[in-house]
């Protein structure tokens, strides 16, 4: 097949070294079977939260240790427990001495500069008459290319080990002067590229004008994977995941009635992201399904299996619910006013304090007096945002509810009596529906129910209309 693939690993499967080379990198390949391949790499597990704060916690790391300034050496502490972890995973990595040594040196470069710019920073805010609030922004940017930094330059050392002639092709770099956008470093880093005899190693952080964690957070290197794929012509975008994409949660179904989704479009990857469980950042997906690109998902631990290929033009060839997914925790903020009907404008000022909150929308709702938006939010943030909202409207009756949100996706899922079935199917283990979601385009329906029923809702629905379906179709091919 002609023309050559981009393709993205993620943090989880970076950790996972040997299976990465043997299952990805390499698999088996040999000489101009290695080439006509770009891989885009996350930092190694772990390594953005020591530099940020912990994704998922919110722990700081080195820039929350900066930026929070209690102590006069917490910044420096973090940032030397980064060194050690990366000096640490170099250590495991590399055989050759000579290679582990250069790896290393190249850590100690990039931390060793990191640091003093956060040093002179520190010296300039000591003197109180300075607000570095704008080099924040900066500092958070430089630290965040670190990670990456680290992978890919390592990642390409040992692909050199092993006689294949890898590039490592850093677009962290920048500075003040450096004013080009994503898409001009992209082009310059790959004008003097022969993808038929290099294999690029690519940072999934890069240094541009827009500044790629402020614009995209911790979605930034799928972003620069799907601008390499657009900018080069890629036949083929490839995503390497720990997990296949599958029809639920196989954890919580069981692995053996989660069903592997062999196709699905870009509608199903973009209702995906609306939900939290990304296929990939809908930015990075828009760009893809543009220019034609088609994407795979693969499971790096699966090396056989050919994944998910996701297009911009496929529907199932009958109506049918590929996957079944939700919100397990979801805030229901309801917003009743009496004199809403006809008048318009509410929905724009309540719009403007979500965004000021940066509240995620999961779904809205509205009717003549009431509007409900459903929020993967917290508690304390929505306690903020009927404050902000009283001040404005304080006749409005203003309420939230925690609840969660299942919902059925698939690139066709206009089945006869689908919702009656699935009302059933509830019913059936005495789940009741507080509401219900269901769009024209017939995408997706979303199901509104108490949060204890989470697990017990998507097992139910997941036997009624895709184990169920499953079996019935294979006993009509029979």
């Amino acid at each position: 097949m002609n023309g050559h693939t981009v393709e993205k690993i993620g943090g989880t499967s970076m950790l996972a070294t040997a299976t990465l080379f043997d299952n990805v990198l390499i698999g088996g390949r040999r000489d101009h079977e290695l080439y006509n391949r770009v891989f885009v790499v996350s930092a190694y597990a772990g390594m953005t939260d020591l530099l940020l704060e912990h994704k998922k916690t919110g722990t700081p790391g080195v820039y929350g240790r900066f930026v929070a300034d209690t102590d006069a050496d917490g910044w420096q502490l973090a940032m030397e427990a980064v060194r050690s972890a990366m000096h640490a995973r170099n250590e495991q990595l590399f055989a050759r001495s000579a290679s582990r040594s250069r790896a290393d040196k190249f850590v100690d470069l990039r931390i060793d500069a990191a640091s003093a710019c956060l040093d002179d920073l520190a010296r300039l805010r000591s003197h109180g008459r300075f607000c570095v609030k704008e080099q924040l922004k900066t500092i958070r940017e430089l630290l965040a290319g670190l990670g990456e930094a680290h992978s890919a330059h390592s990642t390409a050392l040992l692909l050199q080990d092993r006689g294949i002639n890898a590039a490592f092709v850093d677009l962290t770099l920048w500075s003040q002067q450096d004013t080009r956008d994503l898409d001009a470093r992209i082009v310059d880093a790959f004008g003097a590229l022969d993808l038929t005899t290099t294999l690029p190693i690519v940072t999934g952080y890069a240094g541009c004008r827009e500044g790629m964690v402020s614009r995209y957070s911790r979605g930034y290197s799928e972003m620069t994977f799907s601008r390499v794929a657009v900018l080069t012509g890629a036949r083929e975008a490839i995503i390497h995941k720990e997990f296949h994409l599958s029809s639920a949660d196989p954890q919580l179904v069981g692995p053996d009635r989660a069903r592997k989704i062999g196709r699905t479009n870009y509608d199903v990857a973009d209702q995906l992201a609306n939900l939290g469980m990304e296929a990939i950042h809908p930015g990075a997906g828009r760009g893809l399904r543009q220019s034609g690109i088609p994407l795979r998902v693969r499971n790096t631990f699966d090396r056989e299996d050919e994944g998910t290929l996701i297009s911009g033009d496929y529907v199932s060839n009958q109506p049918r619910v590929e996957i079944i997914t939700g919100v397990r925790h979801v805030q229901a903020l309801q917003f009743f006013e009496q004199d809403m009907v006809g008048v318009k404008g509410y929905d724009t000022a309540i719009l403007g304090v979500l965004a000021k909150h940066g509240a995620w929308i999961v779904s809205k709702s509205s009717n003549a007096n009431t509007i409900t938006h459903y929020l993967a939010s917290d508690p304390a943030t929505v306690k903020r945002i009927i404050a902000d909202l009283q001040a404005v409207y304080p006749d409005a009756a203003i309420s939230a509810q925690a609840v969660a949100v299942v919902s059925l996706i698939g690139s066709d899922i206009a089945r006869p009596a689908l919702v009656a079935n699935a009302l059933n199917a509830l019913a059936a283990d005495g789940i009741s529906v507080m509401a219900l979601q269901h769009q024209i385009r017939n995408v997706d329906v979303q199901f509104i129910i108490d949060g204890g029923h989470y697990d017990t809702a998507v097992l139910a629905l997941h036997r009624a209309l895709v184990e169920d379906d499953q079996g019935a179709a294979d006993r009509q091919a029979a």
